[in-house]
């Protein structure tokens, strides 16, 4: 996260990782469409023939209360194994994840896997990095028993964690859980912990105008 307290702006990043098919990309649709007003840029999808992602989505919001901006950059990476090599730049620097885990029966090991490869790439820093691992497509008959996924990844170890549910394409838990990843960043965030550039949960209570008008 960059704080500019000069000119009273916020840069934050999250990225939405997780299997191919997940539903990444249409979770970052219904964001965009829900805070149309808010964001700044069109929706930019790099996607192959099929409509499948082949680098990355992106989408810039803008909020804003009495003190601060916030610029949020969110990303989704590609969930294909052949462009696999272009992850780790869409993950460099970011504040925040969401994990979209496919909730399918057959898909628990590539959710597994998925979440390994972020071990790998982000290191330690991935245990106290703000996350929120959300699972998608809850409206399958044929799903997997979350505590199977929770136990494969050793989830206790992990801090700044959430566990959220949606079904992105009737855009259910796609708001709910962006709003708690931001939180969890604006909390967890060492650069906003002083008193000189305070920006704290009194924000995002309703007590103070919410930074990011809910």
């Amino acid at each position: 996260m960059i704080v500019n307290v000069v000119e009273a702006t916020i840069h934050s990043k999250i990225v939405y990782v997780g299997p191919a098919m997940s539903g990444k990309t249409t979770t970052l649709k219904v964001l965009s469409e829900y805070y149309r007003e808010k964001v700044i840029n069109d929706f930019l999808s790099i996607e192959n023939t099929s409509g499948r992602t082949l680098y990355f989505d992106y989408l810039l919001m803008y909020f804003r209360n009495r003190k601060y901006s916030l610029k949020t950059h969110i990303y989704s990476t590609t969930g294909q194994d052949f462009y696999a090599v272009t992850r780790p730049d869409t993950i460099r620097n970011l504040d925040g994840i969401v994990f979209v885990a496919d909730s399918a029966k057959n898909a628990l090991i590539r959710n597994i896997t998925s979440w390994k490869e972020l071990e790998i790439y982000l290191g330690t820093n991935f245990i106290i990095i703000p996350k929120v691992i959300v699972f998608n497509k809850q409206d399958l008959e044929e799903k997997f028993d979350k505590r199977l996924f929770l136990n494969a990844i050793k989830v206790h170890k992990y801090r700044n964690l959430d566990l959220m549910d949606s079904v992105a394409v009737e855009k259910e838990g796609v708001v709910p859980t962006f709003r708690k990843i931001l939180k969890l960043i604006l909390e967890n965030s060492e650069s906003l912990n002083s008193e000189e550039n305070k920006v704290n949960n009194t924000y995002l209570d309703g007590k103070k105008e919410s930074l990011l008008n809910f």
